[in-house]
């Protein structure tokens, strides 16, 4: 009798259907080429399921500005991902987030480098204010404070 149910409870679990593994999300991450951190903080986006291709770029001021980061927001890398722009060392979640509530925005950003981001190291010793940006010339919004 047990090694009747044991084999049937194993014929049911081989029969259903395994889950989806869900597919990478596809990024482009434009760096400037000295820049080792944007290495790192694509690592951490990877380990979060995303894609990155590195375009190494000495006309990365440019690809932020088409991209319609403002100047004040620019860091050392610029992520296309999903019709959205990401610069700076954005946390995965917030990331995420913007991508499953898919806001009317351009993108988002985080200034500067700050210690303990992702990808920067050491530890963290502020709050990190997460800026969503327009193509429309207006001022920047906060969009989340992690």
């Amino acid at each position: 009798m047990k090694l009747t149910l044991r084999l049937a409870t194993l014929a049911t679990l081989i029969a259903l259907p395994l889950p989806a593994l869900a597919a990478p999300i596809q990024a482009v991450m434009y760096k400037n080429p000295t820049c080792s951190c944007c290495e790192t903080y694509a690592a951490y986006l990877e380990q979060s399921g995303f894609k990155i291709e590195l375009k190494p770029t000495n006309d990365l001021t440019q690809v932020s500005t088409a991209a319609g980061v403002p100047e004040q927001l620019q860091g050392c890398h610029t992520i296309m991902v999903d019709g959205y722009v990401v610069d700076g060392f954005v946390p995965v979640d917030v990331v995420k987030k913007m991508l499953t509530e898919r806001p009317a925005i351009t993108g988002i950003a985080l200034a500067g480098m700050p210690m303990g981001s992702p990808g920067m190291g050491g530890t963290k010793t502020e709050a990190f204010t997460i800026y969503a940006f327009t193509k429309d010339g207006k001022a920047p919004t906060v969009y989340a404070v992690e």
